[in-house]
């Protein structure tokens, strides 16, 4: 290693990145020893966000289904709205809220609350129902199971055919919108018994050895 490359060791950015490092080691240390009941929370939470996500997947594709009269290939759709929808809504709210709230980037109550409902409104419940929309149009055409229009009425077909959809699956949203929000809320919670903690000690080191 040469000399100007242990002189860059030293720089301001990489001082943050070694603090930022060692604040997220006593995060996490800290947090093995919480009760199981919040590690639980924090880890698993996410799940039930993703299995709402799913059911609300298997239902708009339900509804799909029985308005373009598609009989065929139920498992074949049924299988890409439930793994999808759960993947998807598991990975961005770990992305997008507890992640960056148990490293110490997210200190804002409010923004983690927000980000939570946010993921749960627009990933686990209408991304679901969005997806819904080419893979049954694409069924409904395979199997000439109902009349599809050209492409200058594409949209307005497939407004008329959403917006019923939308309205059944009003309530599924609704409750993916508290399930964020409350998920959140209890990590945000439980963030701050970890900051607790850690102004409580007085000697940070002790916790590390």
């Amino acid at each position: 290693m040469t000399g100007r490359e242990f002189l860059e060791l030293d720089t301001p950015q990489h001082g943050l990145y070694l603090e930022r490092f060692q604040r997220m080691e006593l995060i996490q240390k800290i947090f093995n020893e919480l009760p199981k009941a919040d590690q639980n929370l924090c880890n698993h939470g996410s799940y039930f966000l993703a299995a709402n996500a799913s059911l609300c997947g298997l239902a708009g594709n339900n509804f799909f289904r029985n308005i373009l009269h598609i009989r065929r290939a139920a498992i074949l759709s049924a299988v890409p709205m439930a793994v999808i929808p759960f993947i998807s809504t598991a990975a961005v709210y770990e992305v997008c809220v507890r992640e960056p709230l148990f490293s110490g980037q997210l200190n804002c109550e409010v923004c983690a609350v927000v980000r939570g409902g946010l993921v749960g409104a627009v990933v686990g419940g209408l991304y679901p129902i969005f997806l819904a929309i080419p893979l049954n149009g694409s069924l409904a055409a395979r199997y000439s199971s109902s009349p599809l229009p050209g492409k200058e009425n594409l949209l307005r077909f497939w407004l008329g055919i959403a917006q019923p959809v939308f309205r059944k699956m009003s309530l599924g949203i609704l409750v993916q919108v508290l399930t964020g929000l409350y998920l959140a809320t209890k990590h945000h919670g439980i963030y701050v018994k970890i900051l607790q903690q850690m102004s409580s000690s007085r000697d940070p080191e002790e916790l590390q050895g």
